[in-house]
């Protein structure tokens, strides 16, 4: 007689079914950690709007400050120019006259003497 008797049959089956609700909560456990596509996509569209604004603003203000060195050098040649003005301005208004004074009062002083 190599047929199970029924209660064997029953811790059989008792023990397959122990078996088989472990391995779903397993399997159940694996389907929960696993990201469904959907999501996955959505991330990566989140993802890749992030570091497209990211870069956008990168270029932003890449561009402000090279605009920012232009203005700089603009104002440096402007103030540089206004100083060469500057000296052309005392030259003239100052040291011309003095210069042309002098000159005068040595033609006189040689006139004089002559």
């Amino acid at each position: 007689m190599d047929d199970p008797s029924n209660g064997e049959l029953a811790r059989r089956l008792e023990l397959i079914h122990v078996d088989l609700k472990e391995d779903f909560r397993e399997l159940a456990k694996r389907l929960d950690a696993k990201v469904s596509l959907e999501r996955y996509e959505l991330e990566r569209r989140n993802r890749d709007e992030v570091h497209t604004t990211m870069m956008e603003r990168i270029a932003a203000i890449e561009q402000a400050r090279v605009e920012e060195q232009r203005q700089a050098d603009a104002e440096r040649r402007a103030a540089e120019d206004r100083r060469r003005q500057d000296r052309r301005l005392v030259f003239a208004a100052l040291i011309a006259p003095v210069l042309l004074l002098l000159f005068q009062a040595y033609l006189a002083a040689r006139g004089a003497s002559s």
